[in-house]
């Protein structure tokens, strides 16, 4: 079954192309969602030299005598994902499982293990990245898949660890049921992802890969107690001048799976989705300033009253995302008032943005509209107003290729998916910087995230593994 979500709207307009009468029609119509990606393609939200390749409704309908069912061992599943939850274990269902900690410690070396158990190479580098190599025939470029293995404080069990163990237990049932392939498929757990531990790492371990740290930045980067990411790394044996040694210029390809972290898949029914791009995300800390001045002697007309400027400014950028419609979004997460006082007019208000949409062109209009706003409104209440940028990643768009063969690979093992976007920032994205990249989703329940509470069915799971090793199967064997 192929259902295809759109970018703004669900359910779409009846007689669209993404609208089917009855969830029963099993895989038919393949080209409704080439029509959607060939869509998406005009609008720039996705990339690939090879997009006017034909989507074959035979291939999504499993005709293919040379397609294969691939078997993923459920409690092998079960095992890891209950036994790697006990590093940094917290409460019934949290994890708190920070970059370098003794508990990140643990869970990598028990990753390791599993490779190693797999029949897989284990490599460590230089930051702390460990990765499990399946050698193939050939020295084409590296496939790689794999996600972060560090948690949230406190998260859950599914974020970042299912990818990890995903490509992992995917690898190890291709060795098992295919033998060697062609070309080399590498699992990876990443080393840092959330920023939990230290706030600006901003994906340590994929930017490693990609080659985007700077000589200062082990120095440079804190934690919330203020150590220095090189301070920890010395602690758990690794050396921070290496940093350049991680840097990899051999993969073709990287693939993550990741649990959704919101509520589409399950307001769809479904257990999986193939990503078609990944958001872009701005993050401005803003200062408005205005005049400390009595709450009751000061006539309002008077007033330059940075509390009323911030609200205007907030209503006004929320109202904003709200025109637009999906898939912009935009949140104003954190403010401060000084001085905070109920008699005083309020002369400082320091607050957060959070921007997103998957459209680079789109993208950039949005963050050129907020500013507009928040020019107009601080001029317009004689009030002063300056931000920074403390967070800047563009859209990533998923490469067709890879969509057309992991949403095949979903349709050849009878995987009910749609396709989406990814409101969130993954790896996958710093990825993008030198391989082709796609991201599979699966389904979270309650669409929760960043939570004790989050979770996802072995069933969801499995469907998930399945998924990427069909896709994978298909580009290594």
């Amino acid at each position: 079954m192929i259902r295809s979500s759109g970018w703004s709207r669900w359910p779409p307009k009846e007689g669209s192309p993404a609208h089917f009468q009855s969830s029963s029609d099993v895989l038919a119509p393949a080209v409704a969602l080439r029509d959607e990606i060939d869509t998406f393609c005009q609008r720039g939200y996705l990339a690939s030299s090879n997009h006017n390749a034909p989507f074959r409704k035979e291939a999504a309908l499993s005709t293919d005598p040379n397609t294969k069912s691939i078997d993923i061992d459920t409690s092998l599943v079960e095992q890891y994902l209950s036994q790697m939850a006990q590093f940094g274990k917290f409460g019934q269902t949290g994890v708190n499982r920070v970059a370098y900690s003794p508990e990140w410690v643990a869970a990598m070396d028990q990753y390791a293990k599993w490779c190693s158990d797999a029949n897989l190479v284990v490599k460590r580098d230089s930051v702390g990245n460990i990765w499990g190599v399946l050698q193939g025939t050939t020295d084409r470029n590296v496939i790689a898949s794999g996600s972060h293995i560090d948690s949230q404080t406190s998260g859950g069990r599914y974020d970042g660890s299912l990818g990890a163990l995903s490509a992992l237990i995917a690898l190890r049932a291709l060795n098992e049921q295919f033998g060697r392939p062609k070309r080399t498929l590498e699992c990876v757990a990443l080393c840092e992802e959330e920023g939990s531990r230290f706030p600006s790492a901003q994906f340590w371990g994929s930017r490693a890969i990609t080659g985007r740290i700077s000589p200062e930045d082990p120095d440079r980067v804190l934690g919330w107690d203020g150590q220095s990411i090189a301070s920890a790394m010395r602690e758990v044996g690794l050396d921070p001048v290496k940093f350049l040694e991680s840097k990899r210029e051999d993969i073709d390809a990287f693939i993550e799976l990741h649990i959704e972290q919101g509520p589409i898949l399950e307001q769809l029914g479904l257990p999986v989705a193939i990503v078609t791009g990944i958001t872009g995300i701005r993050h401005y800390s803003v200062e408005l300033l205005g005049k400390q001045d009595h709450a009751g002697a000061f006539p309002m007309d008077m007033r330059r009253d940075a509390m009323a400027g911030f609200s205007e400014i907030s209503t006004g950028l929320l109202n904003t995302a709200h025109r637009w419609g999906r898939p912009t979004v935009t949140t104003v997460g954190r403010i401060v008032c000084e001085p905070n006082f109920p008699a005083i007019v309020p002369g400082k208000i320091s607050f957060t943005v959070d921007c997103r949409h998957p459209d680079p062109e789109l993208c950039q209009k949005l963050y050129e509209t907020h500013e507009a706003l928040m020019r107009e409104v601080a001029e317009r209440r004689q009030l002063d107003v300056n931000w920074t940028i403390i967070n800047d990643h563009p859209p990533c768009p998923s490469d067709l290729g890879l969509i057309d063969i992991f949403s095949k690979g979903a349709a050849i093992q009878r995987v009910p998916f749609t396709t989406m976007h990814s409101g969130a920032g993954h790896d996958c994205q710093q990825m993008g910087r030198i391989a082709k990249v796609v991201m599979i989703f699966v389904r979270s329940k309650g669409g929760r995230s960043h939570t004790p509470d989050e979770f996802s069915s072995v069933e969801d799971i499995l469907a998930g593994i399945r998924t990427l090793a069909a896709g994978l199967h298909k580009m290594a064997y």
